[in-house]
């Protein structure tokens, strides 16, 4: 379908991840590109979310944009959710290099760019195929725990982690996020590791070289810039900060509040939103 508003060509696609597809949108300009870029969503955020994103980068940059869901989420779901036994570390070691090798075939004369909202760049040091990536960012990404949020939203973390989300989660078998107004449906397996992780000191960094792969981004060939913003509640700076300690000395880091881009807030979910275009240009200058 051609976007009648931006010379952007949108086609829905399909793509192989480990023993399952994900669904995905390619966001094609109508020149060659030099640059492509991977989208890897936040824990919960449909792909659909970040399409006015990946429009702008595509008709504004000439850079196509894959978006995509994670396995048995959103339009990747194909069986009941309560069956689905993916864990949070399958999306993040798996489907996500997984959107990676799709644009590599497709175009493997450019130059390949990863942008991780939250989950989709908190697990980047662990994965397999660093040495590949021209360039990371990361937006809301980090190692954050229960008690790096400020009150009150604390009080609604500890809720969400011990109180009527998991009592939800063990009745009907996955989070039923719509109903207690989280925004989506995630499967059981995502929400109960996603938990452990958020309500532990050190995130996942025990795991490491355990149940989860080593962190080598001394691997890795190109930069990296984290974002964190000052209204994040959710995942604040220091969270970001710990995850930029492990992709290294060299990780860039950036601070943004909203008043200086003259916005009222981003807060964690906000920077890839329309309204909060303004944003756009400081994330992928280099």
């Amino acid at each position: 379908m051609l976007d009648t508003q931006s010379p952007v060509l949108v086609e829905e696609i399909r793509f192989p991840s480990g023993p399952t597809s994900l669904s995905g949108r390619l966001y094609l300009p109508a020149s060659a590109p030099d640059t492509v870029v991977v989208l890897n969503s936040a824990t919960g955020v449909p792909q659909t979310y970040y399409q006015h994103f990946a429009r702008w980068l595509a008709a504004e940059h000439g850079m196509p944009c894959l978006t995509y869901d994670y396995r048995d989420f959103g339009e990747s779901l194909t069986g009941r959710l309560k069956n689905s036994t993916v864990t949070m570390a399958d999306w993040a070691l798996i489907d996500i290099p997984a959107a990676r090798a799709e644009m590599r075939r497709r175009f493997p004369r450019a130059r390949l760019w990863t942008i991780g909202h939250s989950l989709g760049g908190m697990f980047g040091p662990l994965q397999g195929d660093v040495e590949l990536i021209d360039r990371t960012i990361c937006v809301c990404s980090g190692l954050v725990t229960l008690s790096d949020h400020p009150w009150p939203y604390r009080g609604l973390a500890g809720v969400f982690w011990y109180g009527h989300a998991p009592l939800a989660v063990r009745m009907l078998g996955y989070l039923p996020g719509k109903a207690i107004g989280f925004g989506s449906d995630l499967p059981p397996q995502v929400y109960w590791q996603w938990r452990k992780w958020c309500t532990s000191p050190r995130s996942y960094l025990p795991e490491i070289g355990t149940s989860l792969p080593k962190a080598d981004w001394s691997r890795a060939n190109g930069s990296v810039d984290l974002f964190a913003f000052s209204d994040d509640q959710m995942v604040p700076p220091a969270a970001v900060w710990r995850l930029a300690d492990l992709y290294g000395s060299e990780a860039r880091r950036h601070l943004i509040d909203p008043q200086e881009l003259g916005l009222k807030s981003i807060g964690h979910i906000g920077a890839f939103a329309r309204r909060n275009a303004a944003v756009w240009p400081r994330l992928i200058e280099g």
